[in-house]
């Protein structure tokens, strides 16, 4: 039998916290949203956002200034949930338009400080390699935002970035602006600066867990869920979730869970992402955006 509590994802297509938390605040108030197949813009779906239909929400985002004044709300209505909270501190070559380092973990801790650091999974990924950001950065980086965030996470996620062929395309075209180059790094490679990171994450008081990769538990980084069934199980111990494993690709641990959010809607431009087609399709869509409309985006 199907459950009648669905996981809402809001979003792994967009930072909907950051761009679109007023439309999301008054879907609460309706009840309800309309999302559009990612596949067949015309084919959309209603998805009930009311209570007593939503087990939790998982929220993913790299601001939460928008929706801080909105939590003591949410938990008002009996809603359960939990955040992912990316902050890389990367140079704004490859990530043009994300908020500030400093506004960044401000942001973190202030949103801690209110649900708690089991809420808040702190997410260092994609890691991307390059003669810009060698493993020697990424140990001093993330060491110095572990220093920053402890206390305020339990848990930090990575995974490394893949190299799909819209985003060889997107470093080829930093490269010959920069004089950078990108690699992948082998499997060894990867492993051997996961544990480093997951030992600098120890001594902070955090776990490392991976996302979506696989190989790396000899290092000492066992795979994560970022859809995760032993959380959600604890934020909403009155259910009995027996949610089905739903990964999105190899090395995936997620659980099923419905996306309200949108592509090509996140004017971040991280060179690395791969939810956006160009610039110019998300400035035009978020120039469609209606926040008191059903659909986000559409």
């Amino acid at each position: 039998m199907e459950l009648r509590e669905k996981v809402i994802s809001a979003s792994r297509r967009t930072d909907l916290p950051g761009f679109y938390w007023r439309w999301f605040m008054n879907r609460l108030d309706a009840g309800f949203c309309d999302v559009a197949s990612p596949f067949d813009a015309g084919r959309v779906r209603r998805v009930s956002l009311a209570p007593r239909d939503v087990a939790a929400f998982v929220f993913w985002t790299r601001c939460a200034r928008p929706m801080l004044p909105s939590v003591d709300q949410l938990r008002e209505a009996g809603f359960a949930f939990y955040v992912h909270y990316t902050i890389t501190g990367y140079p704004r070559e490859l990530e043009p338009g994300v908020p500030s380092r400093e506004e960044s973990v401000n942001g973190l801790l202030s949103l801690s400080e209110k649900v708690g650091p089991h809420r808040v999974i702190w997410r260092y990924d994609p890691i991307v390699l390059s003669t810009a950001t060698p493993a020697a950065y990424h140990e001093r980086e993330f060491a110095s935002l572990a220093r920053e965030l402890r206390g305020a996470v339990d848990v930090a996620y990575i995974s490394f970035c893949d190299f799909y062929a819209k985003t060889r395309r997107a470093f080829a075209r930093v490269a010959k602006e920069t004089g950078w180059t990108f690699e992948a790094g082998t499997r060894e490679e990867q492993a051997a600066l996961a544990g480093r990171l997951a030992d600098l994450a120890r001594a902070e008081g955090m776990e490392v867990r991976a996302c979506a990769e696989t190989g790396l538990d000899a290092a000492g980084v066992r795979p994560g869920s970022c859809v995760d069934p032993a959380l959600l199980a604890r934020l909403r111990p009155d259910l009995d979730l027996r949610l089905r494993s739903a990964p999105s690709r190899s090395g995936c641990g997620c659980v099923d869970s419905v996306d309200v959010g949108a592509y090509d809607s996140c004017s971040y431009g991280c060179v690395y992402c791969d939810a956006n087609r160009s610039p110019g399709v998300v400035r035009r869509r978020q120039a469609s955006h209606d926040s008191t409309a059903p659909i986000m985006i559409g």
